[in-house]
């Protein structure tokens, strides 16, 4: 059972670092660019992990406080669940 929230969290947060990564790559080239609403919705719904650590190491949305603060906050949020769903399942 976990093994398959794990699994949820682990691809929502490939997703949203693949699109932060994207998105960066697009701002470069002056491309089109990922709207902010879908990169805050990848890391709303279980991708608070990757959207925090796409931005740190892409260096992307780091001059806005909303991201830096929101992306933090929703990774702390999301590693802290899946600790409390662990030791739910597992009765620790």
């Amino acid at each position: 059972m976990f093994s398959i929230i794990l699994g949820y969290f682990g691809a929502v947060s490939i997703l949203a670092f693949l699109m932060m990564y994207i998105d960066k790559k697009q701002a470069r080239q002056h491309g089109r660019r990922i709207p902010e609403k879908n990169l805050w919705t990848a890391a709303i719904f279980g991708g608070g992990i990757g959207a925090y650590l796409g931005m740190m190491m892409f260096r992307h949305k780091t001059r806005h406080t909303n991201f830096r603060v929101g992306f933090l906050m929703l990774a702390v949020i999301d590693a802290a669940l899946l600790v409390w769903i662990y030791q739910s399942i597992n009765g620790g």
